[in-house]
Order: structure tokens, then sequence, then C-alpha cells
């Protein structure tokens, strides 16, 4: 039976970690190595600019010894009024497996209830679930644990942070999220992972007083994609919540500094942070590779 991958619920305990071993796996491999994938198709469809998710998803796909097949919208049939439902039946005829990023989360469900192979969520406006799989697989490479580890979230509560709480709730994280009132993450998944957490997940307002318990220090830029009209009302409410020297200074001596990027330095992180000697960012952003080799893997076998 097919398996999507939609959000961090899709999949348990276990087979998360699972996915994280392999990916180190993947990571201390010396050489080519076997290409599982070989004779297989996926396809990208993107309604959303990127760079890492794309780059990461195509080089993963050709280091299996897979083909993929990049489709933009705009030049597809899909951009011209066919259905979502008939695009998604067409499509699974010719390939193996189909990776989205769009904006609105029911557009992904519609395609993957539609569709005979697996779905992956390349992101959504409401989780980001790819991401949050490289995330915690450098938590564990730096931390050497998941469970019971600190991290406090400061930033606005979008699809990443919706994607930290399903994590948190699934292994064992404590999260702290520090967001502005109005920016909370979406009431659904925090009432969700609390009813399920193994670990302690709290909305707090208080840059400072998530710092405070860090572990892991994590922020993402402060206007997501979609939302730039608001961009200058929403921006107001940030100007305490800036990841810099003097709030990392509240964090733990050993405190990883954590950004998913796209940064824009000097609003919701300062240079001298990012760049630092606590930063991980661009190990968790290489991370992205590794992790969606071990989740085409998984979802292709199964």
């Amino acid at each position: 039976m097919k398996r999507d991958f939609l959000t961090i619920w899709d999949f348990s305990p276990q087979e998360i970690q699972r996915i994280l071993e392999r990916s180190i796996e993947f990571k201390n491999s010396k050489g080519p190595g076997a290409c599982p994938l070989i004779g297989k198709s996926f396809g990208l469809i993107f309604e959303k600019a990127s760079t890492r998710t794309r780059v990461s998803f195509e080089a993963a796909i050709y280091q299996l010894g897979a083909h993929s097949v990049y489709m933009n919208t705009s030049e597809i049939q899909l951009g011209r009024g066919e259905t979502v439902a008939d695009t998604a039946r067409v499509l699974s005829s010719y390939l193996d497996g189909i990776i989205i990023r769009t904006y609105g989360h029911e557009r992904i469900q519609d395609f993957a209830s539609n569709a005979s192979v697996p779905v992956i969520n390349a992101l959504t406006d409401r989780h980001h679930p790819c991401q949050v799989l490289a995330d915690m697989m450098t938590i564990l490479e730096k931390k050497g644990r998941l469970e019971g580890v600190n991290v406090a979230y400061i930033g606005d509560g979008n699809n990443v942070a919706n994607s930290l709480i399903e994590g948190a709730s699934r292994m064992g994280m404590n999260l702290y999220l520090a967001c502005p009132e109005g920016c909370e993450p979406d009431a659904a998944v925090l009432e969700a992972a609390r009813q399920t957490a193994r670990s302690e997940i709290m909305v707090l307002r208080e840059p400072r007083e998530a710092a405070g318990r860090a572990d892991v220090v994590y922020t993402d830029v402060w206007v997501s994609m979609g939302q730039e009209k608001k961009a200058e009302d929403k921006m107001k409410k940030f100007s305490n919540y800036q990841i810099n020297e003097s709030l990392m200074a509240c964090a733990r001596k050993d405190a990883i500094v954590m950004h998913c990027l796209p940064a824009h330095r000097g609003q919701e992180i300062t240079s001298a942070v990012m760049d630092g000697p606590g930063s991980v960012i661009f190990e968790q952003a290489a991370n992205r590779l590794y992790t969606e080799k071990a989740l085409l893997e998984m979802l292709a076998s199964a």
C-alpha cells in the first residue's frame, strides 16, 4: 500500500528514528554507494520558489539512481485549469512518486488522495515536514539524542513551527515557542500535539524566557512567502524577537543555533550569530540531502 508524507504525523516515532539513522548512514558513506531506486522516476511540482528543497531533492533522486522530472505549474496543464485530481491520476501512471511544493495544504491533500503513488510535501503554507526531518537529524548529530532536548523556536508561528511542534511531540523534544500575539502556531496542530506529546510544548511571549531553557535556538523569517502584503504591519511585532548575541547569552553555553533558510540577516538573526561558533545552520541545510534520500528510499520501497 502506498504511503504519503504530508506531515510529520504520517510516520511513527520508530519510523522517524529509522529515517534519521539511515540519513546518517548516507552522510557517512564513502563513494557513490548503492543505487536502490535505479530505474524509477519522480516528479517535482513546484508552485513556490525554492533553492534548498528543489536542489536537494533533485540531487537525492539522482544519487539514488532515479530520474527527476521538474514541473513548473505555469508550464503544465494544472496551471491552465486541469483539476488536481485529474493531474494526480495521470502523473501516477508515469511516475513512482511525486514531490509537491504549493500554497494551501488542502491542495496537496487533494492531490495525494487521487494519486496512486507516494506524495511528499515539499512545503505548504501549513507544514514543512521535510525541513523538520533535517532539523531533527542535525540535533541528533550535535546533541546525541532527541528525547529531552530543549528547543527554543523564536519568531513566527508558521509552517516550520507547526512541523517542529509535531516533531517534538513524536520524538520527545521539549519545545518552547516565543511568538508575538497574533503570530502563534496553528491552534489545531498545537492541540493535537499536546494530546500525544511525550514532552513539554509551550507557547510563550518572551524570547528570553524561551532562550533561557535552550539547548537549541531556532528561528525563521518573519514574513513567509505569500504574506508580503502584510509585511509592514507584521514586522512591527517582531522588534524584540531577533536572534542576536544578547539573546544567545540567555541560552545554555553549548546551545546551537538553527535557521531553515533563507535568512534575512539583520532582521530575525544577526550575521554575528549566524556565522558564529554555535551556528549549525549550513550543516542543517546540507542535511536536507540525506534525510530526503532516506525518505525517498523508504517510501519507494513501501
